[in-house]
């Protein structure tokens, strides 16, 4: 027989990621937090209004926890998405190119109808 709290604590488990953060992602976030010299910091991603068409995307580190956060753990680096963004970066995969043709973090967001020549802002 199962229990309510074996019932909470199995549902949880199973709950999808919002996001998916790349290996090469991934390592370069932790990379930065060292740098940043704490322990107690995550990698946030929300989706603001702004940007030429209409959504924003902004990562930054966060020590914070807001009512409704999904954190998923990415080998040791967390990331955080609140609840209001959830939806529009459910599928979403971050990932992070050092080359001379891209640099910097990227994300490929299967929800996106569309975005700006710059790539900060999606629709």
């Amino acid at each position: 027989m199962t229990t309510p709290a074996q019932t909470e604590s199995t549902e949880a488990k199973e709950a999808p990621s919002t996001v998916v953060l790349t290996d090469v992602a991934a390592q370069k976030v932790k990379a930065l937090i060292e740098q940043e010299g704490r322990d107690d910091l995550r990698l946030r991603v929300a989706v603001q209004p702004g940007g030429c068409s209409g959504l924003r995307y902004q990562l930054f580190f966060d020590e914070r926890s807001l009512d409704g956060d999904v954190v998923t753990d990415f080998g040791g680096v967390e990331v955080v998405v609140d609840r209001m963004s959830a939806p529009y970066l459910t599928g979403a995969t971050i990932d992070f190119a050092d080359r001379i043709d891209a640099q910097g973090f990227t994300i490929d967001n299967p929800n996106a109808g569309s975005s700006c020549a710059c790539g900060d802002s999606f629709s």
